[in-house]
């Protein structure tokens, strides 16, 4: 029973051999029946949902948003089983939990095409307000968490699609990809992050001019500027480079890569000084460490490494 709350039913995604298996506590489970009783019926599929990937891509999560239908637009239900995701992915052990890849079910040629207009319509002044607060506050959720995080961006990331992925560690992009922060062409400015991340990753100069043109870029151009890492040409390149590169980070200690995310995105806040006394900080925490012994006892016996984030 539980496993078909926390994801959607079986018969709807075959293409994905197991879903979420976890231990939740009573007040995730009683949190979930309240949600569900005021947002949706249980015969609805989930909008948002989580997927754990097997065997060798263990500790590889997926966060699957599938409202293809309305392009992905997030709505109250949207954001309610994304903020739901996060705090189960949150509170995961590490060996369960390295790499995070948000993407969309194949299908309707969309990451996420921000917020969902015909609902917000019908929102008054203050409402719209909360709703914005609340979403800005799930994507700092997001950059907040401790694993490394990964947008794979197939199909239109507009408005607020895009400053979702801003919120992520990566971002990779398919050939199919829309891009752009469109708010000012709808009177309106981005409000969940976009003027703060944007700037912070392509330049203040670029980021303005993006924001002030409201213009759609092509994955060729998003990744010239460094908004995207990587582009793949071909339909589904972007969840393509994820996968790779997800393999790739999962290899390494898991303790390892939460310190340097944490020596990096605070360490940005920072002058460099202190930056330097943080990265010093965060390298203390993995000097005793039963991974760092393992890694130079793998190194010297010429094996592969295997960690266990102790």
């Amino acid at each position: 029973m539980l496993k078909n709350l926390l994801s959607p039913f079986c018969r709807t995604n075959k293409n994905y051999s197991k879903f979420l298996k976890i231990n939740i506590s009573n007040d995730v489970i009683n949190n979930y029946f309240l949600f569900s009783k005021s947002v949706c019926s249980f015969e609805e599929e989930r909008v948002v949902y989580l997927n754990h990937l097997e065997n060798d891509d263990k500790g590889i999560i997926e966060l699957v948003m599938n409202r293809t239908a309305k392009k992905n637009a997030i709505s109250k239900q949207f954001l309610a089983e994304f903020e739901e995701s996060l705090d189960i992915v949150n509170n995961l052990d590490p060996n369960d939990a390295r790499v995070l890849i948000l993407k969309s079910t194949r299908g309707g040629n969309c990451f996420c095409a921000g917020a969902d207009l015909t609902e917000r319509k019908g929102m008054s002044p203050s409402e719209a307000r909360a709703f914005v607060k609340k979403l800005r506050a799930s994507f700092t959720q997001l950059e907040d968490l401790p694993i490394v995080t990964i947008a794979a961006i197939d199909g239109v990331a507009l408005g607020g699609g895009l400053e979702l992925s801003l919120a992520c560690d990566l971002r990779f992009s398919g050939s199919s990809s829309k891009i752009g922060l469109t708010e000012t062409s709808l009177a309106i400015i981005p409000g969940a992050g976009g003027t703060q991340r944007l700037p912070r990753i392509i330049g203040m100069a670029k980021a303005k001019q993006l924001i002030y043109t409201s213009k759609i870029l092509t994955p060729q151009k998003a990744e010239e500027i460094g908004l995207i890492n990587e582009f793949k040409d071909q339909e589904f390149g972007a969840e393509d480079l994820a996968i790779e590169t997800a393999r790739q980070i999962k290899k390494n200690g898991p303790i390892a890569l939460r310190a340097a995310k944490t020596a990096i995105n605070c360490g940005m806040q920072m002058d460099k000084t202190s930056g330097l006394t943080l990265e010093e900080t965060c390298y203390q925490q993995v000097l005793h460490t039963q991974d760092r012994l393992e890694g130079l006892k793998a190194f010297a016996e010429k094996r592969k490494p295997e960690y266990k984030g102790n």
